[in-house]
């Protein structure tokens, strides 16, 4: 059984989640959103390790601290081919405005649909654009958890008025994407408090 942990870092205060099967100290990181030395420090005070890392979208809050936590760690980052151009690009993933402008190289570039095996367990990459161009979904699905990223939050959804955003494309991957999953499905977003795909069907204004 997957458990998540949660660090909330940066100036968008992102949350940063951090997966593992209960009993091991391996984990799986997600948006290493700032300070990739102090999330290396607090995981390690912890005793954990870091084995993979997944990119929900490539704006500044969900990526600066990427390249210094895998320079520590040694572990792969992975994120939705379609988001390449965001990652690349300080100006499109909003760092350079932001006052200190970067650029991620991922080790591997997945494709919407596609499971990849991260510590023994299957994770379904699903591709959610709208708020980004590539921004997507991580869904475990044998332990009913998806991570967000700025696709979907408690009744609400992620800002569309970035460079690559559309509201109607971000309403549809919600709709099409998300809202199929099972209601009990934990959702764990971005920014803010965790949520479930039912609750989200019932209540979110954007997309009911």
């Amino acid at each position: 059984m997957l458990k998540i942990g949660r660090i909330v870092m940066g100036i968008c205060q992102t949350n940063c989640y951090f997966l593992y099967e209960e009993g091991s100290k391996e984990c799986i990181f997600v948006d290493p959103a700032d300070h990739g030395d102090v999330l290396f420090q607090k995981l390690k005070q912890a005793g954990f390790t870091v084995d993979s890392i997944l990119i929900t979208h490539g704006h500044f809050d969900h990526i600066w601290g990427a390249q210094k936590l895998r320079g520590l760690t040694g572990a792969k980052i992975y994120a939705l081919d379609k988001e390449e151009e965001i990652l690349t690009d300080s100006g499109k993933n909003l760092s350079e405005s932001a006052g200190r402008g970067c650029t991620l190289k991922v080790n591997e570039f997945l494709h919407d649909g596609q499971e990849i095996e991260l510590l023994g367990h299957k994770v379904k990459v699903i591709a959610t654009p709208g708020h980004t161009i590539g921004g997507c979904c991580y869904y475990f699905e044998e332990d009913g958890i998806l991570v967000a990223g700025d696709t979907l939050f408690l009744e609400s959804i992620g800002r569309t008025d970035f460079v690559t955003g559309s509201e109607s494309q971000l309403i549809r991957s919600v709709r099409e994407k998300l809202f199929v999953l099972p209601d009990d499905t934990k959702v764990y977003p971005g920014h803010g408090p965790e949520t479930t795909i039912g609750h989200e069907k019932k209540y979110n204004p954007f997309c009911v």
